[in-house]
């Protein structure tokens, strides 16, 4: 593949254009040149798309959970013999290394066959009854029709978890996936349309993010909100979803503290630790960002995890030798010589690092910052870019005051050797998911999501299909 395409709507079982015929140029952030255009989503093209998904759910519903798995797989076996295709085009459109776009596409595969066996296992149960003759079941049912919204960081990724989950449990969906990088979703969408899901059951609109949330989660036709992306926006969808009495998933930002005790394998928690800050250039939910090291071990770490940050090859995604691509758009550069300078400010040492680096593209060097006081703006908002925070930390409850300062807590890192500590920092420390010695987040079959807020329920393991499924009461007597 050497040229983009532009992106339709998928709507009621065709790619159209939009009933305006309006588009939104997509750019390539690495060198801010226009390679495409999608199709911008008005009032129009979301009543077609309710109104397909309303027909599409009480189609599907109707479908054994049996045969919408193997549809499922089917689709997932589609997009793995497509990944390059769709590697390509999220290159294209998000920057990302070309590696990690096929990645990405290869995962989500698997993710799909992850929800095709969990919807096959979404069991009822049986409740003793007190009479003689009396029969108790729960018996679990689709929600209804889904209205997804996903974010541009992981395009695949964010939007295979909602997709499958809903079409898994036996939900219709329309996908609101982001108008920065379009054309790999709508591959995504692609596979499922060409495996043989009906029509209506599977949507894809672009346009306004406001309009189409502010029109789709009031609608009556939609009946569950799953939404990735910002605190601030995920507040007000979850009280929009909350005034209409409607199920809400929503996963947010984060600020990941990571705990390096003084027993800690320092080579490898600075190699293990930088590949993970610095993958996607830092834009990701879980990226480890606020570095707590134990003063015994500070020093070395430092010097080890800047020497590890000082050997990634920043360049071109298409480049194989790039370990990290450029961000992906301006507002993400910009955000990062905000975040910089600010630490320069409140005292914070800069071990490499700091710079937009070139005239073209959003490329920006992967960057340490040491000693950073609280008050910084890295230190309280989410950078969401290659900086890593590294500051030195005494005593075991001085980690865990630190880690749980923010009010945030999808994710946390730790590394020691003593089970005792390792056992005592995941009891503590306030976050939906942790891991220790290694990098084990965002597997299919492991719950994915946080707390406090960075959202509420899961979009990952056999948990994530419960928000899209009602258990219904059935009580009979024998006559």
């Amino acid at each position: 593949m050497s040229t983009y395409p532009n992106t339709q709507l998928f709507i009621d079982g065709q790619w159209c254009n939009a009933a305006s015929g309006r588009t939104l140029p997509v750019v390539n952030p690495a060198n801010h040149q226009p390679i495409g255009t999608v199709a911008y989503a008005e009032r129009a093209d979301l009543d077609r798309a309710l109104e397909a998904a309303d027909k599409g759910y009480k189609a599907w519903r109707k479908v054994s959970a049996f045969e919408r798995c193997k549809i499922m797989r089917k689709a997932a076996d589609i997009l793995r013999s497509r990944a390059d295709t769709v590697a390509t085009c999220m290159t294209f459109e998000q920057g990302k290394p070309v590696a990690e776009a096929k990645m990405e596409a290869m995962a989500g595969a698997d993710i799909i066959d992850w929800f095709a066996e969990e919807g096959r296992r979404a069991y009822g149960r049986v409740i003793p009854a007190r009479a003689e003759g009396v029969y108790q079941l729960v018996v679990k049912e689709p929600v209804g029709p889904v209205a997804a919204f996903t974010p541009w960081n992981f395009p695949i990724n964010q939007a295979v978890r909602k997709v499958s989950a809903a079409l898994a449990s036996g939900c219709s969906v329309i996908l609101k996936a982001p108008e920065e990088t379009p054309a790999s979703p709508a591959e995504l969408i692609r596979a499922f349309a060409d495996a043989g899901v009906p029509a209506g059951v599977v949507n894809l609109v672009y346009g306004s993010p406001a309009e189409i949330s502010g029109y789709l989660i009031p609608h009556p036709v939609i009946r569950k909100i799953t939404f990735t992306g910002s605190t601030p926006v995920g507040k007000q969808l979850a009280a929009m979803a909350g005034e209409h009495m409607k199920r809400a998933t929503m996963e947010l930002g984060g600020h990941a503290p990571v705990i390096v005790f003084d027993d800690a394998d320092v080579e490898l928690a600075a190699k293990t630790m930088a590949f993970a800050k610095y993958r996607n250039a830092g834009q990701v939910c879980v990226s480890p960002t606020r570095f707590l090291v134990q003063e015994g071990v500070y020093k070395k770490f430092v010097e080890r995890f800047v020497e590890n940050t000082k050997t990634l090859k920043v360049g071109d995604g298409f480049d194989p030798d790039t370990k990290m691509a450029t961000l992906a758009n301006p507002r993400r550069q910009a955000a990062m010589v905000a975040n910089v300078e600010d630490a320069k400010k409140q005292g914070g040492k800069l071990q490499t690092g700091g710079f937009p680096i070139g005239e073209k593209g959003n490329f920006f060097e992967p960057t340490v910052v040491t000693e950073l006081d609280r008050k910084a703006m890295a230190m309280n908002s989410e950078p969401f870019g290659p900086l890593a925070i590294i500051n030195p930390f005494k005593s075991f409850d001085d980690a865990v005051a630190e880690a749980n300062r923010l009010p945030y807590g999808l994710a946390a890192y730790a590394w020691t050797k003593s089970a005792k500590t390792a056992a005592a920092i995941a009891a503590q420390v306030e976050t939906g998911m942790m891991t220790i010695n290694h990098l084990g987040f965002a597997l299919p079959e492991v719950p994915f999501g946080g707390v406090k807020d960075s959202g509420y329920g899961t979009e990952g393991g056999a948990d994530a299909l419960e928000p899209y499924l009602v258990a219904k009461f059935v009580t009979q007597a024998g006559l």
